[in-house]
């Protein structure tokens, strides 16, 4: 065995001498019942290499699972590969779970015969988290988070959280979710019981402050917002001196929080950008603005508490006002998020392991606001915020993944951030981060080439976040539904210099996404999506092009133009598809027809 055999890197391993071959029958014994469920996934995976195996007893077995009390650490192993056959040790059920991850790892790279070898595992960090936005657009179906969380746990990620603004049907405030495909109660229990199945914790995260727009736009909840001028957008944070704000967030946590399981639970209240401009502002002034955050903050630290759930909270604003860190309760867990790795509150993390508050470092997959990720910032995002998470003493590592911008970007894509993360919160001082990509293709895809780690870098080496705008953004800024972009200006942004995107265009051009044989529904989707991702990007290069051209007052030709109208067409259909086979049908509606009024400019302009 090799380090560059595994994914998701161990802690000490010693080669023994020889080898041992799995025959059929196999037999495979757990002195724990607890341990049964990570045998089967053994046989499973077992049966994919044409070797049948059965549950049985400790005489002639070929791998068993025993209690070892020395063992320190509940999901800490040991694994020990020798000729007469494989024992794993461990002294709870997580560290067994995990020591089959492992050995699934060794079979898929080395196949049913293994170099005899023991194996010392435990990981870095005690918290290793994704955090999946499900409120920009796309609400994933049951079948697909069951289908991730068993993605997930075979990269020992132990947490998972759904990011909710109004994505949850609430029975006392039934308004909230229409048109939008929310959770049911229903729905969070039967994944919550997945992730129990698999050592994962489901972390509840609602809007609590910020970030309410989606709710406070409707005319029954309008009161509560801290500005009530709906002209602009400043309706997006609740208003913290209203008595009512706290209560409709006990309502909405009576509901919420009684379904998790997991002693954690994050609040959110990031990016609080309108408070003390509005209602609040006799407060702000009297106060200061940190203060009247901080002040809200402690009531919503009441509720949780109620409800026996340790606050988790954002913590950009309380970097943004240092002189609160003090008066910060000790057991409120800060989030520190940034998504590059030059951020400015990356390098500050220190400030609150310095006073003493629970850590947990968010770095981000880099997926939103592009098609096939920016993937040299999301992989440098990551290994940086891992350093400094064990240097920092931090629970863990939240690697998150957003849907800004009507949520376009797909799952797929995000899913080598996901396992990049995860291995560096289990061992990332091992890391090898030059094969790290092609080893992901293998164990995710079972594709050896190498062919398909070269498509997803290529996918990702465009920097930036025009091409994800320029394909619904229009070309004539002064048709009314330039609005759904918010006057974002990608086809004259600077970053997207004509030589780049005309080199963009060329390697979409070339691009081809390998097949792997042979997976599973989940993965043959997520290929899909990288060639989905290809084509959008193609597209956004071919609008950007003539976009310019055509605001320059440059002629463009007619069959460019009906070229990309049937693409984005075509696109479209394609795009509808892959949404629907992941998601709920929630706001597609909304990115269809932003495909459809740039095809139709596009038509018009030709004629």
């Amino acid at each position: 065995m090799t380090a560059r055999d595994l994914l998701i890197p161990v802690k000490h391993r010693r080669p023994l001498a020889g080898k041992f071959t799995f025959s059929a029958p196999a037999v495979l014994h757990a002195t724990e019942a607890a341990d049964r469920p990570a045998l089967r996934l053994l046989a499973r995976t077992l049966a994919g290499l044409g070797v049948r195996a059965r549950l049985g007893g400790p005489d002639g077995t070929a791998v068993r699972i025993d209690r070892d009390r020395t063992i320190a650490g509940h999901e800490a192993y040991r694994l020990t590969v020798r000729p007469a056959g494989i024992q794993i040790r461990a002294s709870a059920a997580a560290g067994a779970f995990y020591a089959i991850q492992t050995l699934r790892e060794l079979l898929a790279a080395r196949g049913k015969s293994l170099a005899a070898v023991r194996i010392d595992d435990t990981p870095d960090l005690a918290r290793r988290g994704v955090y999946l936005d499900c409120s920009r657009g796309k609400v994933p179906k049951v079948k697909t988070l069951k289908q991730l969380i068993d993605r997930l746990a075979a990269w020992k990620i132990n947490e998972l959280q759904l990011y909710i603004e109004n994505t949850f049907r609430y029975k006392t405030h039934p308004a909230i979710g229409v048109g939008y495909s929310p959770f049911t109660a229903e729905d969070i229990l039967a994944v919550q019981a997945h992730c129990k199945a698999n050592h994962v914790r489901l972390v509840g995260s609602l809007a609590s402050f910020g970030h309410m727009e989606k709710i406070l736009s409707l005319p029954a909840y309008r009161h509560l917002a801290e500005s009530l001028d709906f002209r602009n957008d400043s309706r997006g944070d609740l208003c913290p001196t209203d008595p009512a704000s706290i209560a409709f967030l006990a309502d909405l946590y009576g509901e919420f929080l009684p379904l998790l399981e997991a002693d954690d639970f994050n609040a959110c209240c990031d990016e609080t950008r309108q408070i003390g401009q509005g209602r609040s502002r006799k407060r702000a002034e009297t106060i200061g603005l940190g203060r009247l955050y901080l002040e809200f903050v402690l009531k919503i630290h009441k509720l949780c508490l109620k409800h026996g759930k340790r606050l988790n909270i954002w913590g950009d604003i309380i970097l943004a006002h240092p002189e609160l860190i003090p008066d910060i309760p000790k057991d409120i867990v800060m989030l520190n998020w940034d998504y590059n790795p030059n951020g400015s509150r990356i390098d500050r993390t220190g400030e609150f392991a310095e006073a003493s508050l629970p850590l947990v470092c968010c770095p981000g997959t880099n997926a939103w606001q592009s098609h096939g990720t920016r993937m040299a910032q999301a992989n440098a995002n990551v290994a940086k915020f891992a350093r400094i998470a064990r240097r920092c003493g931090a629970e863990g590592l939240l690697n998150t993944d957003w849907g800004d911008g009507g949520h376009r970007n797909t799952l797929g894509v995000s899913l080598h951030s996901f396992a990049h993360g995860a291995a560096h919160a289990w061992g990332g001082a091992r890391v090898d981060e030059k094969t790290f990509t092609r080893r992901f293709c293998l164990h995710a895809f079972g594709e050896t080439t190498g062919r398909l780690a070269a498509a997803i870098k290529t996918l990702g080496a465009m920097p930036g976040s025009g091409l994800y705008h320029t394909i619904i953004e229009p070309f004539d800024r002064a048709e009314p539904w330039a609005r759904y972009m918010l006057g974002w200006p990608a086809i004259d942004s600077p970053s997207l210099k004509t030589p780049a995107v005309r080199r963009r265009l060329e390697a979409m051009r070339k691009l081809r996404i390998p097949r792997a044989r042979g997976r599973d529904e989940f993965e043959a989707v997520a290929l899909a999506e990288f060639d989905l991702a290809r084509r959008m990007d193609l597209l956004g290069c071919q609008r950007a092009l003539a976009g310019r051209d055509y605001r320059a007052g440059k002629r463009v030709g007619r069959r460019t133009l009906r070229a990309i109208s049937s693409g984005l067409r075509a696109m479209a259909d394609d795009f509808a598809a892959l949404w629907r086979a992941r998601s709920k049908p929630s706001r597609l509606r909304d990115n269809l027809a932003a495909f459809r009024r740039a095809a139709t400019e596009a038509e018009k302009l030709a004629r």
